[in-house]
């Protein structure tokens, strides 16, 4: 992706305290980003399949998914992705506090493109997300969808 190309990120996270944090660290990278924030695995397939109150939403070029979300959790969203032909190339990026071995397995076996367990300091939680721009939208090669 080209670096002055506007980047889309889809924030589905239910903690205001951790939205707060990912807004500050995304304020710290290079790239020219936006980040729309739903706050249930609901509201995040909504948004995804652009329906009610988000049918102008855009595609997002990348998904950072909690997975200790109400309505439905993190790994049904994914699951729903995984399933959707015209969501599942999206670049999903599970971010969560959880160090648990059977949810990273699970999150794999969904095909999660990457599994990042939240850093407590704020300092080391800049480093991890600049290191997921940097990845995503400096080094790998996206598609383009619609």
């Amino acid at each position: 992706m080209q670096e002055s190309s506007p980047v889309n990120i889809l924030l589905v996270e239910d903690n205001p305290a951790d939205v707060r944090l990912t807004r500050e660290a995304l304020k710290q990278c290079t790239l020219i980003n936006s980040m729309d924030v739903v706050m249930d695995g609901e509201a995040a397939m909504r948004y995804l399949s652009r329906e009610g109150e988000f049918v102008e939403a855009p595609r997002p070029d990348l998904i950072l998914l909690d997975l200790n979300l109400p309505l439905k959790s993190g790994q049904e969203v994914l699951a729903e992705i995984r399933q959707d032909k015209s969501l599942r190339a999206i670049p999903v990026i599970v971010l969560t506090n959880s160090k648990s071995q059977q949810n990273i397995l699970k999150n794999y076996s969904l095909y999660c493109n990457c599994y990042v367990i939240k850093p407590v300091r704020f300092d080391q939680y800049v480093g991890a997300v600049k290191a997921i721009e940097e990845f995503w939208f400096s080094v790998a090669s996206l598609p383009k969808l619609n």
